[in-house]
């Protein structure tokens, strides 16, 4: 999320936390090296910034996400309430909390709103909850996540960041991009450091398996497994007649992407095909359809890189996050040019 704060052009990061070793060095090549490389909790022992005008992040949500088993004891879904201790001891204006839909239904989503009641360690604060799509706020993707936005109380409500007008595409996201790529290593000068590598580096393709290959030229435009003639299906494929069947699928180039996850370079996972050509997407194509810049920097191997790219908020997303909440903070300072602090942390 730091990204589209930095972009609105009033905030500048001075903590984050990062328990992913390479983030944590991807973050600190962009942001600079106040990042706590870590678990919050070890962080939370230590000594902590005085103040933060805002504290954005994105709590553990692999334990209740839509896409494996969800199993609301699992320990990353309990690491949230470090975050709520963080809060407590920071005392922002703003907060922001990101995660998956399934958020709304979970328990820790009600222990959220009754820590914000009278008695609870954030009684000082209302919460504002929407599900957002990304395509809505000028993001070449379809991806809908649950926002929590938390303010002091006293400030007004804002409701939701106002939309777009026009959605993006995936031709948008793609364009001034070659279509043909025969790179499938990251550049070998880096590769003991793993980086820093930047966006415009990463176009990067797989090697393939003759069937593999087979399987993408048999996939028409906009088709997807379904299209696949039996010699070239699998018995799994074949009896999944429910849910999605986006698997093995094409992107179209005139509509928004589904949505990236960080496996976005396995076509076997979902619908990573590349409109015309006959390979997934590469890493530059997903982080264009997230919105990072070409010059942005990035740490970690090909996998790592990826995980990175897959678990990020869109950046446009965030940047209409962080203008809808200026009003709220621009009472708080001095000045229209006081630059506003971020801390920012992650799973």
């Amino acid at each position: 999320m730091t990204q589209g704060f930095v972009e609105a052009g009033r905030y500048s990061p001075i903590a984050g936390v990062e328990i992913d070793r390479m983030a944590a060095k991807t973050y600190a090549a962009n942001f600079g090296d106040h990042v706590f490389s870590g678990d919050i909790r070890d962080w939370l022992q230590g000594e902590l910034p005085a103040s933060a005008d805002v504290v954005i992040g994105g709590p553990p949500c692999q334990g209740f996400s839509a896409l494996g088993k969800q199993n609301p004891l699992d320990p990353r879904n309990v690491l949230w309430r470090e975050y709520v201790h963080a809060l407590e001891r920071l005392q922002p204006t703003a907060f922001i909390i990101e995660n998956v839909p399934q958020f709304f239904r979970s328990p820790q989503f009600e222990d959220l709103r009754h820590e914000v009641r009278p008695g609870g360690g954030l009684s000082n604060y209302e919460i504002e909850p929407f599900v957002l799509n990304s395509a809505e706020y000028g993001v070449p993707q379809t991806r809908r996540r649950v926002f929590v936005i938390g303010r002091k109380s006293g400030l007004p409500p804002l409701g939701p960041p106002p939309t777009t007008t026009r959605r993006t595409t995936v031709e948008d996201a793609f364009r001034g991009l070659a279509r043909k790529v025969v790179d499938t290593e990251l550049p070998p000068d880096r590769a003991t450091r793993r980086g820093p590598y930047r966006t415009t580096e990463l176009h990067l393709t797989r090697n393939p398996t003759e069937t593999s290959l087979r399987r993408y030229r048999a996939i028409p435009p906009g088709g997807n497994r379904k299209d696949l003639p039996d010699d070239l299906s699998t018995p799994g494929w074949r009896k999944h007649t429910t849910g999605s069947g986006d698997v093995m699928g094409r992107l179209w180039f005139d509509r928004p992407s589904v949505t990236i996850r960080t496996e976005f370079f396995k076509p076997e996972k979902g619908r990573y095909l590349h409109p015309t050509e006959d390979r997934p997407i590469t890493h530059l194509e997903a982080a264009r359809i997230q919105g990072f810049p070409d010059d942005f920097r990035w740490y970690g191997s090909k996998t790592e890189i990826a995980k990175q790219i897959g678990n990020a908020v869109p950046v446009a997303l965030a940047r209409s996050i962080a203008t809808h909440i200026l009003p709220w903070l621009e009472s708080s300072v001095a000045t229209p040019e006081t630059k506003l602090d971020l801390t920012q942390f992650a799973s």
